[in-house]
């Protein structure tokens, strides 16, 4: 059992439900249980002489809320522990987290390959804001290692992927994806959001960054924006650590709080509703009205055996196909506990129609070659008692005869 220089358990020993509740604590003289919200942008220091110390990197400390603020530092040293990362950076949201990974490591006339399959937001990072800075990017068929391959260049600086995908649950191989990067000279930055740590680790199969909107699972109660950046102390230093502080997509401390709490919870939230998914998939399986359905722990999914070894469970989005555009609005409308809404990982349950929202801004062409139909909803299963949320979707189904 490995300790601390205290003589105490190191954190990196416990296991991943201790570390939810107790990682990364800090206290304050007074001994708080719950951790403290530190609300200020400035700190004070005690002489002249510190405040250089401070801002040469002599002396360790806080300086600036835009750099870092201690209820911040719990939040990332609270994630790295969950994700088995050295070094973690909070972010103020989850696309300023996926904007720091991929554009603090390119420059002018630099090259990133990307998954085709990504949230509309990302796809806008990699195929247009970086081509407005020199920066090219090739998007290949993210289950195609051979179109990786090919895709390569010497002046290849990053490779992008989300697995499971959003929204068609694709589920990408990560070892064999970042084999390839890095025989290229590349890394591999995954978007890990609807796995979770709980149920994935990327740098168990080799990626070099991981990120997350932690407005999602982490909250689980869809109140506050965040993101997160994890990766080694070296990654971060070399690509994010200076990004963040000079560009500003700093975390407040209150959303930083209240990830922290959502923290102590998740597990129980994340197992839950991963169970509940189960149960809505094969329930779905079975109507007449549904086409089909994706889930990546279904025996009918295309990458099931790869979602088995890469994953501890088939996360909480259940993807099912009605048979247009029509039938998915007037499904939706009839739902009565099922709320319409863009958000995931709630403790409500979600439905979302991907083609008139989420991934709207992508031309038709590049929706369908990336599988996203008319007919396509995505359900983030949330806490909700499972036979009420059959019920409740019974109920909508029939109102499509």
């Amino acid at each position: 059992m490995a300790k601390s220089p205290t003589g105490k358990r190191a954190p990196e020993s416990l296991r991943q439900a201790t570390r939810l509740v107790h990682g990364g604590t800090l206290r304050s003289e007074f001994g708080e249980m719950s951790e403290a919200i530190f609300l200020t942008q400035g700190f004070a220091y005690d002489s002249m002489e510190t405040a250089e110390k401070r801002f040469t990197g002599e002396e360790p400390g806080y300086q600036y809320a835009r750099f870092s603020n201690p209820t911040v530092t719990m939040f990332e040293k609270r994630m790295a522990l969950l994700e088995g990362a050295e070094a973690a950076r909070a972010t103020a949201s989850g696309m300023a987290a996926v904007t720091a990974a991929v554009m603090g490591q390119v420059k002018a006339g630099d090259h990133i390959v990307a998954a085709k399959a990504l949230f509309g937001s990302c796809r806008f990072i990699v195929e247009e804001l970086a081509p407005r800075f020199g920066v090219e990017c090739t998007l290949v068929d993210g289950g195609d290692l051979e179109q990786w391959r090919k895709a390569m260049r010497p002046n290849t600086k990053t490779t992008f992927i989300e697995t499971p995908t959003n929204p068609q649950l694709d589920i990408l191989d990560i070892r064999a994806i970042a084999d390839i990067a890095h025989a290229g000279g590349a890394t591999l930055v995954v978007d890990n959001v609807f796995a979770t740590a709980l149920l994935q680790s990327p740098f168990e199969y080799g990626a070099d960054c991981v990120v997350y909107s932690a407005t999602k699972h982490v909250d689980g109660q869809g109140r506050c924006l965040a993101g997160c950046i994890l990766g080694s102390e070296k990654f971060i230093m070399d690509n994010v650590h200076n990004y963040l502080r000079q560009t500003g997509p700093a975390l407040s401390p209150f959303n930083a709080w209240v990830m922290v709490k959502s923290l102590e919870t998740m597990g129980l939230r994340v197992h839950q509703q991963v169970a509940n998914a189960v149960q809505i998939a094969d329930f779905l399986a079975e109507q007449k009205a549904v086409k089909r359905v994706l889930y990546p722990f279904r025996k009918d999914h295309p990458q099931y055996e790869l979602a088995k070894r890469q994953m501890k469970g088939g996360g909480q989005v259940v993807v099912f196909d009605l048979a247009d555009k029509a039938a998915t609005f007037k499904f939706g409308n009839a739902l009565e506990i099922i709320k319409i809404s863009n958000n995931l990982g709630d403790a409500k349950s979600i439905l979302t129609h991907p083609a008139t929202t989420t991934h709207q801004r992508i031309p038709m062409a590049g929706r369908l070659e990336m599988g996203i139909g008319e007919g396509m909803l995505r359900l983030s299963v949330g806490l909700e008692d499972v036979e009420d949320l059959k019920e409740d979707l019974a109920q909508a189904l029939k109102v499509l005869g």
